[in-house]
């Protein structure tokens, strides 16, 4: 072994400037490899954090006007939706529904002694703000005991609590009292959303507000145990199939009711971003083929040149598999080298990357872990064994005989 290893850098040591350009081939496709993946990476990242991505797993839906004429009724009706449509639509499907919840939104002026705000409200169930990405940043969510006391609770953004208690810790607006369109909420949480300054306050307390109205102004319908883009498209028709029949419109009108189903989108995103690592993967291999054609050009050339030596080592009683093993190790050797070069700046530069778009949200943590090391190793090999493979085969071919005469 040690003999081998000793054989094969006398060998890269004699042609330096050859190595070193087939070399440097190798590395490039690498590198490219790595950044390319680590950029797909980052891409997948800022979608997974972004709130295109929250509430992955329901299906959203609001009341729209009819388009077409059904059962004697005109188009241009307006379907509304309501409370009992909730029960109603997880009974008829249970097998792809698991929880139906409603939104019910308003304005409100929240005063304190301090000062003021006009903002919108909505009225959820405790489910709602870990579907919408809006988390907790001091305090509690919204519970059950809320939904059915209907308690006077609300969660605040912590811009807005900073207006209505200035100079207060958020941690210490928690408890504290806020005027509601005139009745005494108790503050339970803050949040800090990415977007917007929404009010959360129970789903049933937004209900009192409303004079027990049953509207509902969204219904969210979380998925059961489906797993494919057909199923989550026969779960939307289903849903749309029931609240035709509860509101008497057509079942194919699409304009009665507005369905966003976040499912089937996210995932069309997912095929979409493995259609992207496997372009990525396709685009980084075939720019280290070209590394890879030199690393076996060059293992050509070798064998050429050494064919006089190969003929002396078959004719004292070298076996074929030994030939083979040399032609190959070297061919390996010279691949994972400056493969592994390229992997190490390839990683440097996507620290580089994600350093630089740390503040952005287009791409978030643009780096690669062990498993792309990992997959990069085998194609290394992989590279390297089929660099060597027909110079090696070339090499068994050669006659003793022959390559004595060789000059």
């Amino acid at each position: 072994m040690f003999d081998l290893i000793s054989e094969i850098g006398q060998t890269l040591s004699n042609n330096k400037l050859r190595t070193a350009l087939t070399g440097f081939a190798v590395a490039w496709g690498i590198f490219m490899l790595i950044v390319l993946l680590g950029m797909s990476r980052g891409v997948v990242n800022s979608f997974n954090d972004s709130r295109m991505s929250q509430g992955s797993n329901s299906i959203s839906v609001w009341g729209g006007l009819t388009s077409m004429p059904y059962n004697g009724y005109k188009d241009g009706r307006y379907i509304g939706l309501k409370q009992d449509d909730m029960g109603v639509i997880k009974s008829k499907n249970r097998s792809d529904v698991a929880n139906v919840i409603g939104n019910l939104s308003g304005s409100a002026n929240i005063t304190t002694p301090h000062d003021y705000i006009t903002t919108g409200y909505n009225g959820v169930f405790p489910s709602e703000l870990p579907s919408r990405g809006d988390k907790i940043t001091v305090g509690r969510n919204i519970n059950d005991a809320d939904i059915n006391q209907s308690r006077k609770v609300v969660i605040l953004t912590e811009k807005n609590a900073a207006i209505l208690f200035p100079n207060t810790k958020p941690e210490d607006v928690i408890g504290k009292r806020v005027s509601l369109n005139d009745l005494s909420f108790v503050v339970i949480g803050l949040i800090n959303p990415e977007f917007g300054q929404a009010t959360y306050i129970p789903f049933s307390t937004a209900r009192m507000l409303a004079s027990n109205s049953d509207t509902v102004d969204e219904l969210k319908i979380e998925v059961g145990d489906i797993s494919t883009m057909e199923e989550g498209e026969q779960m939307e028709q289903g849903v749309r199939n029931t609240l035709s029949e509860i509101h008497n419109f057509s079942p194919d009108d699409k304009k009665a009711v507005w369905i966003w189903n976040r499912f089937t989108q996210h995932m069309t995103m997912d095929r979409a971003l493995s259609i992207l690592d496997i372009v990525v993967w396709l685009i980084g291999i075939f720019t280290m083929l070209s590394g890879i054609i030199g690393v076996s050009n060059i293992m050509f050339v070798s064998v050429k040149e050494r064919t006089h030596e190969i003929g002396i080592r078959r004719a004292i009683g070298a076996k074929p598999r030994n030939i083979l093993v040399q032609i190959l190790t070297e061919s390996i050797a010279i691949t994972t080298l400056f493969g592994y070069i390229g992997v190490f700046l390839g990683i440097l530069v996507t620290q580089g990357l994600a350093f630089a778009f740390k503040d952005t949200d287009f791409i978030k943590d643009p780096t690669v872990d062990i498993s792309i090391a990992i997959k990069v190793t085998f194609v290394l090999v992989v590279a390297g064994c089929l660099a060597g493979l027909f110079p090696a085969l070339k090499a068994l071919k050669v006659k003793p005989v022959e390559a004595l005469r060789d000059e």
